[in-house]
């Protein structure tokens, strides 16, 4: 799946701009299964198993990516943006970013140090601070090239570290849509829903529309979540760690989730001898926070791959946590059918 996941993290797709990623994932899956794309954006897929089941499962993952939005051009031709999604301004100072469809390159900037007041250098930074310097002079020559509302992304090599990790921008949630891919290039062994979701940065809001739609009765979600698994951090306090397995969380801030999932998930790895583990922290959200509250309520879980420095343009994991999730999810979805 390596060099799958490179292709789709060198996408560019903030949410509400997700067309480029949808029409890379369409050809990959065309022919293996039917598909829609309904009036948010959402891809939903439909692949006809070995199999038929009276219970309906949806897989899923968004295809968006954090990122910026060009708000205001300036006299001097830099750029005010906004956030599409949480970023931490003080990550971002000094990235090399791409704005627009002609691809224009760009530096986010700050003020100078040594024009920093004493108060604003212990400050963190905030974003309305800072500007994209894309080399115009002026704002005439800056609007020849951007306009406003053209979304902005990182600009982040993939690059391969050690002997099994890699980094790389979008790697939330292009993980979750390559574990898809791949599942549905397979065959799934039961009739499944694969739905790639829109706009899950912004508010959980494409997952809202799909599960809807398709009214299923279990889902699972794919995603990565964040590991702070570094020295002078406290156990509890890690949540999760590289090279330790998919990770099955109990509750986030936006989920409590469905207690046998939770338990089948654990029983299913320990079955088939699939490294997993859980969070030990209730942080973060994803599109289950959504879909557990469609319609009537969904039995709902997340099985994600644990990635440092998460909406960051150095996004990293390691590649046994992505190949371990996908292991589980594929047995997973089988069990859901089976018990």
């Amino acid at each position: 799946m390596k060099e799958l996941l490179k292709e789709l993290c060198l996408i560019n797709g903030i949410s509400g701009d997700e067309s480029a990623v949808r029409e890379n994932i369409i050809s990959k899956i065309n022919g293996y299964c039917d598909y829609r794309v309904d009036n948010l954006g959402n891809l939903i897929c439909f692949c006809k198993g070995k199999k038929s089941s009276d219970k309906k499962l949806m897989i899923c993952a968004h295809m968006d990516e954090v990122g910026f939005i060009v708000t205001y051009i300036k006299n001097d031709g830099t750029l005010c943006f906004g956030e599409v999604g949480g970023i931490d301004p003080s990550v971002i100072i000094g990235r090399q970013v791409t704005i627009g469809r002609n691809k224009i390159s760009g530096i986010i900037g700050s003020k100078a140090v040594h024009n920093l007041s004493k108060d604003e250098r212990k400050a963190s930074p905030k974003t309305d601070s800072l500007y994209i310097d894309i080399g115009a002079d002026s704002r005439e020559e800056a609007e020849k090239y951007v306009k406003l509302g053209d979304s902005v992304c990182f600009d982040s090599e993939y690059t391969e570290l050690g002997e099994n990790c890699i980094k790389s921008k979008a790697v939330d949630d292009r993980a979750g849509c390559t574990m898809m891919i791949e599942l549905i290039r397979e065959k799934p062994e039961y009739d499944t829903y694969f739905v790639f979701n829109v706009q899950e940065e912004i508010g959980l809001r494409g997952s809202r529309v799909s599960a809807f739609s398709v009214a299923p009765d279990f889902a699972i979600v794919l995603e990565a979540t964040t590991a702070a698994d570094i020295d002078g951090i406290s156990d509890e306090k890690k949540v999760c760690s590289l090279g330790k397995g998919a990770v099955v969380g109990f509750m986030d801030r936006s989920t409590v989730y469905d207690k046998g999932l939770y338990n089948l998930a654990f029983d299913t790895a320990e079955k088939y001898d699939i490294p997993c583990q859980t969070k030990t922290m209730i942080a973060g959200g994803n599109d289950s926070g959504a879909i557990h509250l469609s319609r009537g309520g969904v039995h709902t879980i997340a099985v994600s791959v644990p990635c440092r420095y998460l909406h960051s343009p150095s996004c990293v994991i390691n590649l046994d946590d992505l190949e371990s999730s996908f292991n589980l999810v594929k047995a997973l979805a089988k069990r859901v059918h089976e018990l």
